[in-house]
């Protein structure tokens, strides 16, 4: 097909790795499938790409582009996990007009096709209205799960019901937050404790908590939702979602979809903030089969040196082989993050790096758990291999997807938030050697199994993007 007769759709997604690399799948999926991309980044992530990979990484190919708008924040901020309240708001005021003048360039660049649909993430809530006023289509992807949706769903009922926002601190230590969600039978056995933990807070004002308010009023909004899930793993949730939504796609694992229907041309296009040490599978090809904790907290977290040197000497008590990715700024205000002590007990059976290439060490048949932080991306991934998992979980609806793993899929087991070295020492050994972890392995590849039949020609997930395709093509 003429590349300027191709249908073009403008993905966006919510400038964090965690939300960047679902959307990029997607964009690589509708590229498979006839469409022209565009993609955009915010120029802060644009130049860290273009600082650490080169000024050549993000050229793409002809039918599959880079472009860039500003968030509003000043340079030196460095839009960690600190910093995401400050990015939410800030993109709220200061990102439409730079949207709507890049779709309006686009429309009239006699070299591209005219933008067709926008594939937004649910988040980005300046998205939807500049869509609306163009005239153009445009499809929400959520990128957490569907039972973390569900948890964000309750936001509205939880002021309404007067659990939101907390009458005072006390609230987060006295056991109030172990009070018992009951009026939503899709989640039954969740508490207050596992849903998004933007709820934590005396503050009606809180950024978090209105942000992710008005994104789930958006979506109510939008005829077309998007989720990286699959029906068999969240059918419960999923049907109580569809009384809410007349066109919802479940399409995942994504990464299953992925490698399954993209191209080899697109393997040039990657984003990932950090350079990837791939010497470690040459490190795991050493050793035994189910042998080898994976250890990832993800791209956004920080932990105090105290939990950090709780998990180590855990990890180390163990006797357990362990690959750790301990990312530069994993650990806040640390000038050593683990100590020469530490690095001489585990010599031979740890290995610390920076940052690898996750789906690779998941599947690699070494890698017996993996200790998490529950984010939506690595669980499925997880799930794709069928690793049980050992779950620390931080923030957002991180602790829904916990929740869920230990009590409803059954392949995960929990850390209290207070971390202690006994604690991850026995939970690993229980995870690596005892009967708990054989009864969870079972169960991960039956769900393994599930995912791939989810992903196949006649699955669910397969034909829910077919369909999507042919909705987007409309």
């Amino acid at each position: 097909m003429d590349s300027v007769k191709k249908p073009h759709a403008l993905c966006i997604p919510l400038p964090a790795q965690g939300h960047i690399n679902p959307m990029l799948k997607l964009a690589k999926l509708l590229h498979s499938s006839g469409f022209h991309i565009t993609f955009v980044l915010t120029d802060f992530n644009y130049n860290l790409f273009v600082k650490s990979r080169g000024p050549n990484y993000l050229e793409g190919l002809s039918d599959f582009r880079f472009e860039t708008i500003p968030d509003g924040l000043p340079s030196t901020n460095q839009r960690g996990i600190l910093d995401l309240p400050a990015l939410c708001a800030s993109m709220t005021i200061h990102c439409s007009r730079p949207f709507r003048n890049l779709i309006e360039k686009l429309n009239a660049s006699p070299n591209v096709p005219p933008v067709t649909c926008v594939v937004s993430d649910g988040v980005m809530n300046f998205t939807l209205k500049v869509a609306e006023e163009l005239g153009i289509p445009e499809v929400l992807f959520f990128t957490p799960s569907a039972c973390g949706m569900l948890g964000y769903y309750q936001f509205q009922e939880l002021i309404e019901r007067g659990y939101f926002p907390l009458k005072d601190e006390s609230c987060l230590s006295n056991g109030f937050l172990h009070t018992a969600i009951d009026w939503v039978p899709a989640m039954k056995g969740v508490r207050l404790k596992d849903l998004p933990t933007f709820i934590r807070t005396t503050n009606r004002e809180d950024t978090m908590f209105n942000y992710n308010l008005e994104s789930v009023n958006n979506a109510l909004k939008a005829k077309s939702v998007i989720l990286n899930t699959f029906d068999d793993l969240e059918q419960e949730v999923l049907d109580a979602m569809r009384s809410k939504f007349s066109e919802l796609y479940t399409i995942g694992p994504l990464s299953m979809l992925h490698q399954r229907l993209c191209e080899a041309k697109q393997e040039c296009i990657e984003l990932n903030l950090w350079k990837e040490d791939v010497e470690c599978l040459d490190w795991l090809d050493k050793r035994e089969a189910k042998s080898v904790v994976y250890v990832n907290y993800g791209s956004l977290i920080i932990m105090t040196p105290e939990q950090l040197n709780e998990f180590a000497w855990g990890l180390a008590n163990s006797k357990c082989s362990f690959l750790w990715v301990i990312r530069p700024n994993l650990v806040k205000g640390a000038t050593e993050v683990v100590s020469d002590d530490f690095m001489e007990e585990i010599e031979g059976r740890g290995l610390v790096l920076d940052w690898c290439p996750q789906e690779k060490v998941l599947s690699h048949p070494s890698v017996g758990c993996f200790l998490t932080h529950c984010g939506w991306n690595s669980t499925l991934e997880s799930i794709c291999e069928g690793v049980p998992m050992i779950c620390w979980p931080f923030f957002a609806e991180q602790q829904t997807n916990c929740f869920y793993l230990c009590n409803k899929w059954r392949i995960g087991m929990e850390i209290d938030t207070d971390v202690k070295r006994e604690k991850v020492e026995g939970l690993v050994r229980d995870l690596m050697e005892g009967e708990k972890g054989k009864e969870m392995r079972v169960q991960g590849m039956e769900w393994k199994t599930k995912a791939e039949k989810a992903t196949r020609p006649g699955g669910s997930s397969y034909i829910n993007f077919d369909t999507l395709v042919n909705h987007l093509k409309r």
